[in-house]
């Protein structure tokens, strides 16, 4: 079955309800007096921010301003797949395909999607237009329920290039952070004759060294890879537990919009821009919340988790290979963000970079933090691959 069903988006007011009354009733754990952000989100901290969610959060005028985004679902490998699609009036627009990653959503594009749709109307160059495809990764906001285990980077880049046969898109650019980092090559590499170019943020937190000798890094270099093994040692808990039992924290999440809060908001306040101190510093308060909010309404703290366990194997099965053997041949650009210690020769490896850009201010969540730069950037990348179509 092919048939694309438009969408919209429509909670019952119960579902709010719950959740305001789950927020009423929150158990509140103790905590060692003085230790901070250390041991993660203090109390101090996330009281007011579950307080601010419950009494002046308005998920209805965020879930209007989403409606105003055109809506579809369709099944592919036997998923039901959610996708936002923007067509740009622009009859010569180049189709691109955004993904998101985790804690993400289509939200954290919702500042993004329209200038790169219609630059006309937003101060741009029309030549720059995309049609906009913004899909939700299986297990994410309402491309639920899982139908079945297994759904890893590879398998979602080919519901990718599916999706945009059925949108009548035979090329197209492919575009994303964090899981979006990891999808998009990988659409390039099981699509290059379709994939014009992929252009990705947000990503690339581990460097692999390989055969590198540190001492001939440059000073930013080595510190790149200094706080790269940073976050290893001490941020990477949430991936341990969802990469290898999944199931045991979904309870939590699924049951605690407190929990769920924490959980996504410990990630913003670490990945977002390191100047900034706190994540509404760096991000716009309610738009975080809307992202924390479709997890909740959606039960997709829990779902979504899943993608780190089933690419825990396919990681496992990819150090197997040289470098070289997974080198996606389609142009890439990459855009690189303070929070973002990335390596161009590292990343050369499996890219083949034509472009590289290096930003002093955004984070790890781009399209919110910093969308004007991602937009210009993902233009500018894109204007060197357009005469390709």
């Amino acid at each position: 079955m092919t048939e694309i069903r438009e969408f919209r988006i429509e909670v019952p007011q119960a579902a709010l309800d719950d959740l305001h009354a789950r927020l009423d009733h929150a158990r509140w754990p103790t905590q060692p007096p003085g230790v901070g952000w250390d041991r993660g989100v203090p109390g101090d901290y996330l009281k007011p921010l579950a307080d601010h969610w419950r009494h002046s959060y308005d998920w209805r005028t965020w879930e209007a301003e989403l409606n105003e985004f055109p809506q579809f679902t369709t099944r592919i490998d036997g998923q039901l797949v959610h996708f936002l699609h923007v067509r740009s009036p622009e009859p010569d627009a180049l189709p691109l395909i955004v993904t998101h990653g985790w804690p993400g959503s289509v939200v954290e594009l919702m500042k993004v999607i329209r200038p790169l749709a219609d630059p006309r109307a937003h101060g741009g160059d029309p030549a720059d237009a995309f049609h906009v495809v913004a899909p939700s990764v299986p297990g994410f906001g309402f491309s639920i329920p899982l139908a079945e285990p297994g759904w890893n980077h590879r398998r979602i880049a080919l519901a990718w290039v599916e999706l945009m046969s059925r949108l009548g898109y035979p090329r197209f650019g492919a575009q994303g952070g964090d899981t979006g980092s990891v999808v998009s090559p990988e659409l390039g590499r099981v699509a290059p004759h379709r994939v014009v170019g992929v252009h990705i943020n947000g990503g690339l937190a581990f460097p692999d060294l390989g055969s590198f000798d540190v001492d001939d890094f440059t000073d930013v270099e080595r510190a790149r890879i200094a706080a790269a093994e940073c976050i290893r040692r001490d941020g990477t808990g949430y991936a341990d537990i969802q990469s290898t039992r999944p199931l045991t924290v979904a309870y939590g999440l699924s049951d605690s919009p407190v929990a769920q809060l924490a959980w996504i908001v410990e990630k913003f306040r670490e990945w977002t821009d390191p100047a900034k101190d706190l994540p509404e510093s760096a991000v716009e308060l309610d738009q975080l919340l809307t992202n924390v909010t479709l997890y909740w309404l959606t039960g997709t703290g829990a779902s979504s988790a899943h993608l780190y366990y089933e690419t825990r194997a396919e990681r496992e099965m990819e150090g197997q290979q040289d470098a070289s053997d997974r080198r996606s041949p389609v142009p890439t650009g990459l855009a690189i963000f303070p929070s973002d210690p990335a390596i161009r020769r590292i990343a050369e490896r499996e890219h083949t970079l034509v472009h590289w850009s290096e930003f002093d201010r955004g984070g790890h969540f781009a399209a919110m933090e910093a969308p004007d730069l991602l937009i210009d950037d993902v233009r500018t990348f894109f204007r060197r691959v357009r005469r390709q179509t």
